[in-house]
């Protein structure tokens, strides 16, 4: 078939090459003979419904003629919402980011269309379509940018979402730019808005900000708590966040133990436990609330174990381990902590690592929320590779070389500078029992962190 410059023209071409009548084609495609016609002759625009039937009955595939659609719709008729929108979700689920790209930036000409793209973004979101749904809420957002609108707000929420990845230097920057618009949502989406941003600054260790955050949510989360069961009336519409508001409260005491715990003062992690554990003001009763509290109080049992272990108490060690062994979603988090505590304070965890060495590698863990925080989990088994290759070089054992090497490529991936420059004054230390394809490897890897620094270097001053 020819090329030509209109859809009108490549049908008009087919009919011809094939000996097709407007009838014919017309009963093919399950047109009405009549709309077909006017189609054809410009007299009536092309719906999506037609496009897609006139598509099929060509045998092309199916957006084959979408590029030449965006025309269709902005120049060749005035734009209608009622085209439109089936068109932008179409090309989202097709993968054509570059028509809805078009479409977006043709319609934001007119502010009238923000609030409608922005509803169309919440459902690609929801569909998983995140990379057109991105698009979606950058322009609007853009068209939106002096005002200080809730819907400007739920934009840089939903772009914070979409934005989180491996990357750290990357998590970072969406974090700082998400915080400023926090403050701007619904309460209910601000709950769930220092939820995940608590998870990304955990990931990041920045115990200072984890320790702000948390403080935050505990009052919000409080405040909607009381505030929800002292109310007799309840609001039909009332916008309600991702978990039982008692998880927020929950959730807040875990961090702020947590913090703590990085802090280094052990018995003050110990205090908030009860927080977390002794929770006799939570007034529902239902199977999900008795769930959601015995596994805050699974999570108390095994941090009161651990908190004493990173406090150097050896004889709990010997407890923890048969503990945990019964949890296998907990396994991976206690071996990390037991061989940080085992680098502290020089003990012998051989037999446990042999235990559970099929928990070394990583994997996916859940739990009654469902999996863990995939950039914390990431994170975390980075480092746990660090104190793996710490704990055998110590005592001048090859597999150290091999856990620097696997460490090194992990922490390479998730952009992780400070265990990359532990990974490199390890590996510096004992070069020495390297065999010669580790060292070559090593190099490999060090030269793939420099190239992955200078890209970032080259990104950030590019948005400047």
């Amino acid at each position: 078939m020819k090329s030509a410059t209109t859809i009108r023209d490549q049908i008009t071409a087919y009919l011809s090459e094939q000996g097709l009548s407007i009838n014919q084609f017309a009963i093919a495609s399950g047109i009405n003979s009549g709309t077909l016609s006017r189609v054809i002759k410009d007299q009536q625009p092309i719906a999506m419904d037609h496009l897609e039937r006139i598509t099929r009955g060509m045998n092309l595939p199916e957006d084959y003629f979408y590029s030449l659609y965006v025309d269709e719709c902005f120049h060749r008729s005035p734009p209608t919402w009622r085209r439109l929108r089936p068109f932008i979700e179409r090309s989202a689920a097709l993968g054509r980011l570059d028509c809805v790209e078009q479409v977006v930036q043709s319609l934001l000409d007119n502010l009238v269309y923000a609030p409608m793209l922005f509803e169309v973004a919440e459902g690609l979101f929801e569909q998983g379509l995140w990379q057109a749904a991105g698009l979606l809420y950058k322009n609007v957002s853009l068209s939106e940018k002096y005002q200080n609108s809730e819907r400007l707000a739920i934009c840089q929420y939903r772009l914070f979402k979409i934005g989180l990845g491996d990357d750290q230097s990357v998590n970072l920057r969406e974090a700082i730019l998400f915080e400023c618009y926090i403050d701007r949502l619904n309460e209910a989406d601000q709950l769930d808005g220092l939820k995940d941003l608590l998870d990304v600054y955990y990931s990041l260790q920045k115990w200072a900000k984890v320790n702000e955050l948390a403080e935050k949510l505990l009052l919000l989360a409080t405040l909607r708590y009381n505030l929800h069961h002292r109310s007799k009336r309840k609001e039909e519409h009332e916008r309600n966040p991702r978990s039982p508001l008692y998880v927020y409260i929950l959730r807040s005491h875990l961090f702020l133990s947590s913090v703590c715990m990085e802090y280094g003062d052990y018995k003050a992690a110990i205090e908030h436990v009860p927080q977390y554990t002794e929770v006799n003001w939570i007034q529902e009763k239902d199977d999900e609330a008795k769930r959601i509290i015995a596994q805050f109080r699974e999570w108390g049992t095994a941090n009161i174990y651990l908190y004493r272990l990173l406090d150097g108490q050896f004889e709990v060690l010997a407890d923890y381990v048969e503990y945990i062994s019964t949890k296998p979603d907990e396994i991976f988090t206690a071996m990390y902590n037991i061989v940080k505590s085992a680098n502290r304070y020089g003990w012998n965890i051989d037999p446990i690592l042999e235990r559970f060495s099929d928990h070394i590698p990583y994997r996916t863990y859940t739990s009654e929320f469902g999996e863990y925080n995939q950039q914390v989990m990431v994170d975390k088994h980075t480092r746990f590779l660090a104190e793996l290759a710490a704990y055998y070089l110590h005592s001048n054992r090859t597999e150290g070389i091999t856990f620097i090497l696997q460490c090194l490529e992990s922490s390479a991936k998730i952009n992780n500078e400070s265990v990359v420059i532990t990974c490199v004054d390890l590996f510096e230390q004992f070069r020495y029992i390297a065999g010669d394809d580790e060292i070559e490897r090593y190099k490999l890897l060090i030269r793939e962190v420099h190239k992955s620094n200078e890209k970032k270097t080259f990104q950030a001053s590019s948005s400047v």
